[in-house]
């Protein structure tokens, strides 16, 4: 029976394995690559992107990363280029080959009919002598002295490598562009990394009850307010200005030291220059101030005058957290 300790140890020398031959690839950078990459930032066309094996399956990672960083991308399969797909490929466009040999049959037949339309060639690939390498206009250099499989066969080490190599076409790309997060935003309008740089306080808070007392509102009065607005909360307000405010907490620590608050008024419990943040603040903002005071409320002004409250459960609902 295998052991746990053998399982953990065989896990820790594939990590070590490949993060060494991750390491390795920095020293193989060279002018190819800035080449690669100032090609592609002036090309007018888009960056076709095959392979076959696990290499397709990278290319369709790398894909998706150029495409979500302001480089538009397409992913062609090798074998099925050969059997129609080569007409995804335009005039301007660049095309990247994946392959860890160089050698397979695929990439045999396909390079000659895409150097036959003119289009540039840009190799990923671990064999600088293979016949993928030599029908390229640039080599990238994906070499790795050992896959993390046992028996040196199953893509593992190699496809990492690949993958690492996209990423870093990827950013350097993105850094020329002057990607920015706005930008970032523009292409993922709908995921919780895009709530984060476009969501806005004024989002989240405009749907939510605007919960409010004067200074002179009795106790009963603050309790229902904080009761029907559902918020936890209230803000303590003064001609729309906020002077204050009023928990859960504060009514309960107000229960435990008063045997009678008939005659309290909001002013006597509230909590005075409570934090607050501006409607048009980013909800990723408000998320800071909340985990940097140990809140789960936060108060919200327009020019000056109270706009209502953002909770913590509505950054957890729209996925800021």
């Amino acid at each position: 029976m295998i052991s746990k300790d053998s399982i953990i140890d065989t896990a820790k020398k594939t990590i070590e394995l490949e993060s060494k031959s991750i390491l390795n690839l920095s020293n193989l950078v060279d002018s190819d690559f800035a080449n690669a990459v100032e090609l592609i930032y002036k090309s007018k066309g888009r960056v076709i992107i095959t392979g076959i094996g696990k290499s397709a399956i990278i290319a369709n990672k790398i894909v998706a990363t150029l495409n979500s960083t302001g480089t538009p991308a397409i992913f062609m399969h090798a074998a099925e280029a050969i059997h129609g797909d080569l007409g995804l490929i335009l005039q301007d466009d660049i095309v990247i080959c994946i392959s860890k040999s160089g050698n397979t049959p695929e990439i045999k037949v396909l390079l000659p009919l895409i150097k036959r339309a003119q289009n540039k060639i840009i190799a990923i690939t671990g064999s600088k002598t293979s016949f993928l390498a030599e029908q390229a206009d640039f080599i990238l250099n994906a070499y790795v002295e050992k896959e993390a499989c046992p028996n040196n066969l199953a893509p593992t080490t190699s496809t990492t490598a690949q993958l690492v190599i996209g990423d870093a076409l990827a950013i350097c790309l993105l850094e020329l562009r002057g990607f920015s997060s706005n930008d970032f935003a523009k292409y993922h309008p709908g995921g919780a990394l895009g709530k984060k740089l476009y969501l806005r306080v004024h989002d989240i808070s405009s749907v939510n009850e605007k919960p409010k007392v004067s200074p002179n509102h009795s106790i009963r009065e603050v309790i229902v307010e904080i009761t029907e607005k559902m918020l936890g909360v209230t803000a303590v307000v003064d001609n729309d200005k906020i002077i204050g405010i009023i928990t859960d907490g504060d009514l309960r620590r107000m229960l435990a030291k008063v045997d009678d608050f008939s005659k309290l008024k909001a002013a006597d419990i509230m909590g005075a220059k409570p934090k607050s943040i501006d409607s048009n603040a980013m909800a990723v903002d408000a998320l800071e101030i909340m985990e940097a005071n140990d809140i789960s409320q936060l108060l919200v002004e327009k020019e000056g005058k109270y706009a209502g409250v953002v909770h913590l459960h509505d950054l957890i609902k729209e996925g800021i957290i």
